[in-house]
């Protein structure tokens, strides 16, 4: 009899997401895998996506970094490409968290929501003109770069209720796993030294409270 996997992921859900990202085509990423790539050996690849996935020993490859022009006196913008892979496995979390956090957001949000676009928005700011004779423009310099984690914790706290110890202290210390796995990997001092890294990683948590959003929540290592 084979082991049942750690986290229950559908096979069909990583083919649904594949056809996702498929048909949204897209550039190659860090490794230079395109998707006429990918589909050479389609089963293969998918079947390992989900292997990792479902066995929780994912771990997402650096992303291509892309200079795109943005408005203004020849400003661009960075943009991380992922690879065919990894858009593959976040598709996948997206269908599944999309349903519970989609009836949260603000009616007037359009930006890479379901059966919304800008031209929806357009049509919206078009009517209103009528009965408004003045916009408001605002924007956040380098907002996901510069977000308040504890702000957008506490937002999540107000919709979801305060984290409490339970199951999912399982789940997020499944997290902390894998920062152990990849400090292992990255750090030669701590191969086979896997207490050494625990202690390191919640002496990293005491210095640096905020630097993963389930610390934030009030979630622990160890």
């Amino acid at each position: 009899m084979s082991k049942a996997k750690p986290f229950c992921i559908a096979k069909r859900d990583v083919w649904e997401a594949y056809k996702h990202v498929k048909a949204n085509q897209g550039a190659a990423g860090v490794d230079g895998q395109s998707i006429e790539d990918f589909d050479r050996d389609l089963s293969k690849n998918l079947y390992g996506i989900w292997n990792r996935m479902s066995s929780g020993s994912y771990f997402p490859p650096p992303v291509r970094r892309v200079d795109i022009p943005k408005g203004g006196a020849g400003s661009t913008r960075p943009l991380g490409i992922p690879t065919v892979s990894d858009r593959i496995a976040q598709m996948v979390v997206k269908r599944y968290l999309e349903p519970i956090l989609e009836p949260v957001f603000h009616m007037d949000s359009y930006g890479y929501r379901p059966g919304k676009s800008a031209h929806d928005a357009l049509a919206v700011a078009r009517r209103r003109c009528w009965s408004h004779d003045w916009v408001l423009d605002l924007d956040i310099k380098s907002f996901f770069d510069e977000i308040d984690w504890s702000l957008l914790m506490k937002a999540v706290r107000r919709h979801s209720g305060r984290f409490y110890p339970s199951k999912l202290q399982e789940e997020l210390r499944t997290i902390d796993a894998y920062i152990v796995r990849w400090a292992t990997r990255q750090y030669k001092r701590f191969r086979g030294h896997t207490l050494a890294v625990w202690e390191w990683l919640r002496s990293l948590k005491r210095r640096n409270p905020g630097l993963f959003a389930h610390w934030v929540a009030g979630s622990t290592v160890g």
